[in-house]
């Protein structure tokens, strides 16, 4: 049997950090809004100050999308509006190819973007609404410490978390697919690039909202619950990096990768410490240890979630250079 490798007769894009930082941010808007998603609707009620923090991160990290892909374009910015309208003359109108990888990337990260900005919205004016019922209680000699309160919206409400968590998948994946339909070495080797930077992204996000809890004291009760779904995502990541490996051996283009080598290794750091600080998932309770205690956790909480965003953004370095 003749095994015959894929031929690759295109010149490399010679991205530079700019797309790399495209990749990072586009894996944490998208698995931000994802885990923020899971933590309001399958979670505790206790979970909504952690769903929030979330909320925020995924608002904050979409911000950086478009302005990185503008600043890659450099004199060409404009082929950004172009991906959207098109300015042909006699055929103007919205520029949507449903055929074409990019542009159903460009148009869902443009209707995504809704999404985050709302629910970052809501969470912004519930917080506030919470710090006036706070204040006015103050005084009072009574007080009881409730869950804090549910978003509103009922059914429609849940819908559009639902529907935004939907596409802040296909956001966090996205970027892996466009890789695997090119026709470079590495990337159209392999059909494991979309669910790898998938689970990336989420443990990326986890870590991120697990690290931000540090700065809000009523998150903390959810930081067992992050550092768990970290260490599935963390399971599923190395899973598909295996096959990552595997699939690329097979087509000959394995050799490419080992220039990276420390790359490679910064990612598996990433991996290693999300997967021990899972071990344990105790869910700290604000109050209920001690300062101490949730000191320590925030501590650790600190150590862990840097390495893991470094293996995130490692992995995606890996992956983008290794091909030029």
């Amino acid at each position: 049997m003749i095994y015959l490798a894929a031929e690759h007769f295109v010149r490399a894009p010679q991205w530079t950090w700019y797309i790399l930082g495209y990749f990072f941010f586009a894996g944490l808007t998208g698995g931000s809004y994802a885990v923020a998603t899971l933590l309001r609707l399958v979670g505790d009620p206790r979970d909504e100050p952690a769903a929030r923090v979330g909320f925020y991160a995924s608002f904050v990290a979409l911000l950086f999308c478009p302005l990185l892909l503008t600043i890659d374009l450099g004199a060409s910015w404009w082929k950004f509006w172009h991906m959207l309208i098109d300015v042909t003359p006699g055929d103007q109108g919205l520029n949507f190819k449903y055929w074409s990888p990019m542009s159903v990337g460009v148009w869902t990260l443009l209707i995504f973007a809704l999404f985050p900005t709302v629910s970052a919205l809501e969470s912004f004016v519930l917080d506030r609404r919470a710090r006036s019922a706070a204040a006015d209680s103050s005084g009072s000699r009574f007080r009881t410490v409730d869950a804090p309160a549910g978003p509103p919206g009922g059914v429609l409400g849940r819908a559009f978390n639902i529907v935004g968590g939907v596409l802040a998948l296909f956001i966090a994946s996205y970027t892996g697919v466009l890789l695997s339909v090119s026709n470079q070495p590495i990337w159209s080797d392999t059909w494991m690039l979309g669910g790898l930077f998938l689970a990336s992204g989420l443990s990326g996000s986890a870590a991120l909202i697990a690290l931000l809890t540090r700065y809000r004291p009523d998150a903390a009760f959810s930081l067992g619950r992050l550092h768990e779904a970290d260490g599935y995502f963390s399971i599923l990541e190395i899973v598909l990096l295996v096959a990552f490996f595997i699939t690329i051996g097979a087509a000959g283009s394995a050799g490419l990768t080992l220039s990276f080598l420390p790359l490679w290794l910064l990612a598996l750091v990433g991996i290693g410490a999300s997967l021990f600080v899972a071990r344990g998932h105790m869910r700290i309770r604000p109050g209920g240890g001690g300062s101490a205690v949730i000191a320590r956790a925030g501590t650790d909480t600190l150590v862990v979630s840097v390495l893991v965003l470094l293996g995130v953004l490692a992995l995606r370095a890996a992956v983008i250079f290794s091909a030029q």
